[in-house]
């Protein structure tokens, strides 16, 4: 009977074990799919931030060549201020054919990111090889936009040259794109600038959550004992409150190293969640 129970004793540890390992595969394939999940959420992300931008440094680039060839420039018109008007509008469709160059180039480059492999990470490689740029085509849109309203101050001085009046058709032109302008870094770029430059403006993914989750240790049994059996168990290396510390400070390591599932590493693990089940089932059932 004796032998009897302890081979039932075995294969029920057996059969626990079996269990464990097809569920650690299963929970393996569910967070590779999430993991890749991630990995394309982040991709559409990046990518619509990048088409807005190309867009819109697209238009504003696109009205000022028209502003350039459509304008109608009078004979008598000042040097000084035709020269600034040409070179102000050489700027503007500068400034915004680089934000529009370099947006496209990065959506085709992170449009072709492997988020199945994932050699690697997406956050690491939009911060190492894109992130530059996107900080690139950003200023040159914030610096593209003022400039922009002063070809529009420009293409009123310009055009209403011969007219009798012309100064005042001009300066309305000029107070409305300076209030604009002032509107423009006064609330828009000082609000929403610094915000976009920084490098934790990003969506963090399952796979590099460093969130730490807690799991409890069970010390019922410390709560029903007396003083007596708190001794007892003390001296015969049963869970005290110091212990009780330590495997809470374990659990943040366990729920970190839980991460590691989402890129497919199984066996690596399973060897770190075995000490942690030793500490757990030490703790609670002796």
């Amino acid at each position: 009977m004796i032998g009897f129970a302890a081979g039932m004793e075995m294969a029920d540890m057996a059969w626990e074990v079996k269990c464990r390992e097809e569920d650690m595969k299963q929970r393996a394939l569910e967070n590779e799919r999430h993991a890749i999940d991630d990995a394309r959420r982040s991709v559409d992300e990046k990518a619509e931030q990048l088409k807005v931008l190309a867009n819109q440094s697209a238009l504003f680039a696109g009205f000022s060549m028209v502003v350039l060839v459509e304008s109608n420039i009078p004979d008598d018109i000042d040097g000084v201020l035709l020269t600034f008007f040409g070179g102000i509008t050489a700027c503007v469709i500068s400034l915004m054919l680089i934000s529009t160059l370099n947006s496209t180039y990065m959506l085709v480059a992170i449009l072709r990111y492997d988020c199945v492999r994932r050699d690697v990470p997406f956050d690491e490689f939009w911060r190492k090889r894109c992130e530059p740029d996107w900080k690139l085509a950003l200023r040159a849109f914030s610096y593209g936009v003022p400039l922009f309203m002063v070809v529009v101050s420009l293409v009123a001085w310009v055009t209403f040259w011969d007219s009798k009046s012309f100064y005042y058709s001009a300066s309305v032109v000029t107070v409305i794109a300076i209030m604009v302008t002032i509107f423009w870094f006064g609330s828009t770029e000082r609000k929403w600038s610094g915000f976009l430059l920084t490098s934790e403006a990003r969506v963090m993914t399952r796979g590099t959550s460093m969130v730490p989750v807690r799991h409890p240790t069970p010390i019922n049994h410390l709560s029903e004992e007396s003083d007596d059996g708190e001794e007892h168990n003390n001296s015969k290396g049963g869970t005290t409150g110091k212990d009780v510390d330590v495997s809470d400070r374990s659990g943040d390591n366990v729920s970190l190293n839980l991460s590691s599932l989402a890129i497919g590493e199984l066996s690596a693990s399973d060897k770190k969640m075995k000490p942690y089940k030793g500490k757990h089932y030490k703790g609670g059932k002796k």
